[in-house]
């Protein structure tokens, strides 16, 4: 039978070990729910709102954002708690997924303004047009 220890610095081993374990659980579970690399390049749409719409909606990245801002949470905990030993490699993590989530947001917006101003534009267009054939 293996006796339990209720040493706090044993306790806080086991807790900073549970909390490392938790960042990197979540950085995984981001890294899942980016979007797939095809989902951004492949298109099936008759124009190009439909393709644009379909970006739109590729370029989610609210879960991913969500399981990234639950393991920031946890490694300020742990830095804090100065609970790591060592913990240059989530941070290095963390700053990398934190600039692609904010890379394909900004790629979202884009897409989502141009989905915006595209309808507006081919009226205008088609207005210009048919003021050409009044005119004539």
């Amino acid at each position: 039978m293996s006796q339990t220890t209720f040493d706090e610095d044993d306790l806080f081993g086991e807790a900073a070990e549970e909390m490392r374990g938790e960042v990197e659980s979540h950085l995984v579970e981001a890294r899942e729910s980016l979007p797939a690399a095809d989902a951004v390049w492949e298109v099936d749409a008759d124009n190009v709102l439909g393709v644009l719409n379909g970006l739109k909606s590729a370029l989610d990245t609210a879960d991913a954002a969500e399981h990234l801002r639950a393991a920031k949470k946890q490694y300020v905990m742990g830095e804090r708690a100065d609970a790591f030993e060592d913990a240059d490699d989530l941070e290095a993590a963390i700053d990398d997924l934190e600039a692609l989530i904010e890379e394909i947001e900004d790629a979202h917006e884009d897409a989502s303004e141009l989905a915006g101003a595209l309808p507006e534009l081919r009226s205008e267009l088609q207005d210009a047009a048919g003021d050409e054939e009044d005119d004539e």
